[in-house]
């Protein structure tokens, strides 16, 4: 039985709300722990969030490829960028090479990081932080952890207050990974599908000559995810010869 094109968007949107749900169940402990004492201690922080995020990383065939809290410098004592953020087990993985369980992202031994110093300017954080709500970034290539194309998902983590953005809280969820959980649901749809961000880049097709990060080019109708940045967008399939 053929599927149809908004039942392909419900199954994107289930997916991200699924790590939204996460992402806002991470939140609530952090918001607790950091109140509104102004500062805290790093090794604190980074106990509370180890203990949160690797038991999601290490599940079987897990969805997210790393994820963790990002404090904003005034927070973290002693720190202008604090990344309290773990990786999932890599394969042949060309900056780390392959593990078997969660490792903590070090900053300290990469040498191509200096743009983080300026880390507020960065769409994962910018955008959560001026709308206050939470935002997906990408697809783009990771080139500090994965080298592969991702989407990053972030939430504003505030203090006790509500006022203040104290850091966020985001997950990484691997193109490849999302194909394999929707690719599927996206087959059987008549028509040939592309699932495009708001810019009209490709995240996943069923066309071959549609490449994640392209331009998809004007679909003949599209069809919103609910809670989501994507549409779906629907080609005609092409007619038979005459």
């Amino acid at each position: 039985m053929s599927r149809t094109p908004a039942e392909a968007a419900d199954a994107v949107a289930e997916v991200f709300r699924d790590v939204f749900d996460q992402l806002a169940a991470w939140r609530a402990p952090i918001e607790q722990l950091l109140g509104s004492s102004g500062e805290i201690r790093p090794v604190i922080l980074d106990t509370t969030v180890a203990d949160l995020v690797p038991p999601r990383l290490e599940e079987p065939d897990p969805m997210l490829v790393g994820a963790g809290f990002i404090a904003d410098g005034e927070v973290v004592r002693g720190k202008g960028v604090h990344f309290a953020w773990w990786l999932g087990p890599l394969a042949d993985n060309p900056v780390l090479g392959s593990t078997d369980g969660p490792t903590r992202l070090d900053l300290s031994t990469r040498g191509y990081t200096e743009y983080l110093r300026d880390f507020r300017a960065l769409e994962w954080y910018r955008i959560p932080a001026t709308t206050r709500h939470a935002h997906v970034t990408g697809p783009y290539v990771d080139h500090l952890c994965t080298c592969d194309y991702i989407l990053t998902l972030t939430m504003p983590v505030h203090d006790a207050d509500g006022e203040r953005m104290v850091g966020v809280v985001g997950a990484d969820l691997a193109v490849r990974t999302l194909e394999r959980a929707l690719l599927a649901t996206f087959l059987e749809v008549d028509e040939p599908l592309a699932l495009v961000n708001e810019h009209g880049r490709v995240v996943l097709s069923t066309e071959p000559a549609l490449q994640v990060g392209q331009l998809s080019g004007p679909g003949a109708a599209t069809v919103a995810c609910a809670g989501t940045p994507f549409t779906v967008r629907v080609r005609p399939a092409a007619s038979g010869s005459s």
